[in-house]
């Protein structure tokens, strides 16, 4: 019987393969074509793992490890890898339960639940099974089944936090990958066999386990391990924070919301957040005369809410707060530089004008009266409208802006005058133990609500410029960040329940033939773990109403 031909499109050029073979055999002719390992598929707008058969006439793009979507891929194959080699060699008898918490420099932290001892030569172990079955190549196999065996599969397995997930699930099958005899749920496409996951490390750190894995832009390289110990710290006090609550995961929160309603949970959280923000103002008194609040941090972080909320609290506490926005003291639009690609670049410190803050800044510090500045974000001007400012012995400013820990821009000023805030929506949530939630996109939620609601702009644009955002974030907040004297996380646990009524319908607007459709695809799964909750109890000095609106601060 005569084999049938498909067409297929790739690179512009029409190929024919047999009907019913394989996407990694297709691949297989283009190795080394391409920076790094193809991992994927796009086949006519929709992603495929390598294992899936070719059925029809299509057209065909590659997704590597260092595309995003293929990074997070490289990465939950390595997360499997290394959670069967666990088992493995302590026994499943002697682990309760591995969790996985957060993102740890270019690293992942997990803690270990259970009587096996975590010491160097068990990680060494571990390591040394997680290389054999690397070299092994094994097959990542996937069966869909029943959600109700699911739930009742993981039940068995004692996987208690999936078992829960899936009790509110409205889907009636549910993916399930193995190693062998190992099974799994992840919350996104595996690679196809062990053998791609040829390049990481494993060691130690505080009480857990960093799984270190290359980094998009070097896939085939491991980077330095080179931990924010600070920033480790706020991480694990906002996993304490979901203990104190017991929400670590979806599933409990859906628990909570079905049997209690979220009205208690909403009241805990933003009492823990306000006690934390009183307690920055304390320390601020505290540490003596400081005159500059520096407050930095990526975009979404709520910076503007923070920062109206702790000049409340200096208030309260007999200062005489001025919040100021490092944004009036932009250049000129025809004067900020370019980034590489001709753009506009807005992120960059060579865009405000450092010298003229210095410059009020210091005249402030001696008492005078400055006129400060309002950029007009229409004009793309500075502008000047008599708003005069003085500073006396209670006198405070609260400076928020990206730069605001780079010693840069305010290189003139006593440094004993400042005090460093460093502010970031550090989620504390997880959709199970072996599935994070990463808080780029708790952020990049964020930002798609406020923008269509305050600048008009669609979720397509959002994340299309995602990336820019991000470089910008890496190259001019991140190294700063260790600098602060405090750091305060602005992630509520309840918030992905409520940013779901509003990122939803703006995210199913992206349409199959958009570039960015793949990502919002993406943040729709993820969003359909969550059970909805409405936004009218959320306090109106919320951070979360700077997103969802209705904030008593008019941002």
């Amino acid at each position: 019987m005569e084999k049938q031909m498909v067409q297929v499109t790739i690179n512009g050029e029409t190929k024919e393969y047999c009907k019913g073979i394989t996407y990694a055999e297709i691949v297989k002719e283009y190795e080394g074509t391409t920076k790094a390992p193809i991992i994927l598929v796009v086949v006519n707008g929709r992603l495929r793992e390598l294992h899936k058969i070719l059925r029809d006439d299509c057209t065909i793009s590659f997704v590597t490890t260092a595309d995003p979507i293929g990074h997070k891929t490289y990465k939950r194959s390595a997360s499997l890898i290394m959670l069967k080699a666990i088992y493995e060699i302590a026994g499943r008898e002697h682990v309760q339960q591995v969790v996985e918490h957060f993102a740890i420099g270019p690293g992942y932290f997990y803690t270990l639940k259970g009587d096996a001892k975590l010491d160097q030569d068990f990680i060494d172990k571990v390591k040394c099974e997680m290389q054999r079955i690397v070299d092994a190549q094994i097959p990542i196999m996937k069966r869909s089944v029943p959600t109700d065996d699911a739930v009742e599969l993981f039940h068995t397995y004692k996987m208690y936090d999936k078992e829960k997930l899936f009790r509110y699930r409205r889907v009636s099958r549910v993916n399930i990958y193995s190693i062998g005899k190992f099974e799994d749920y992840f919350y996104g496409f595996m690679a196809n066999h062990t053998g791609y996951i040829n390049c990481f490390d494993l060691f130690l750190y505080e009480d857990g386990i960093v799984l270190l894995l290359p980094e998009a832009k070097e896939p085939d390289k491991l980077p330095h391990f080179s931990p924010s110990p600070k920033v480790f710290r706020v991480q694990r006090e906002a996993d304490a924070w979901a203990d104190k609550l017991q929400i670590a995961t979806v599933g409990d929160l859906n628990e909570k919301i079905t049997k209690e309603g979220i009205s208690h949970v909403l009241l805990i959280q933003e009492a823990m957040q306000e006690a934390k923000i009183s307690g920055i103002a304390e320390k601020i008194i505290e540490s003596g005369e400081k005159k500059f609040i520096m407050i930095a941090g990526p975009s979404s972080s709520g910076k503007t809410t923070f920062s109206h909320r702790l000049s409340i609290q200096l208030a309260a506490h007999g200062m005489c707060p001025h919040p100021i926005a490092v944004d009036n003291y932009f250049v000129n639009r025809d004067e900020t530089p370019l980034d590489e690609n001709g753009e506009k670049n807005y992120e960059c410190l060579e865009a405000i004008d450092v010298e003229a803050f210095n410059r009020d800044m210091n005249a402030l510090l001696r008492g005078e009266r400055v006129n400060m500045p309002e950029y007009n974000f229409k004009t793309g001007m500075r502008e000047y409208k008599d708003n005069y400012l003085q500073l006396g012995k209670e006198d405070i400013l609260v400076i928020e802006g990206i730069h605001g820990l780079n010693d840069q821009l305010s290189y003139s000023l006593p440094k004993e005058s400042k005090f460093k805030i460093y502010i970031s929506a550090l989620t504390q949530l997880n959709i199970d133990e072996h599935n994070r939630i990463p808080t780029t996109d708790g952020r990049l939620i964020r930002r798609i609500v406020r923008d269509a609601r305050t600048r008009g702009t669609s979720a397509k644009e959002t994340i299309a410029m995602w990336p820019s955002v991000r470089r910008g974030e890496e190259r001019n907040i991140f190294p700063y960040q260790e600098s602060a004297d405090v750091m305060f996380n602005s992630a509520l646990i309840y918030e992905l329940a409520c940013l779901k009524v509003y990122a939803e319908p703006l995210l199913f607007q992206i349409q199959k033939t958009d570039s960015e459709y793949q990502e919002a695809k993406r943040l729709l799964k993820f969003l359909d773990y969550f059970l909805a909750v409405p936004s009218e109890a959320i306090p109106h000095n919320s951070i979360l109403r700077e997103f969802v609106g209705g904030s008593c601060f008019h941002v």
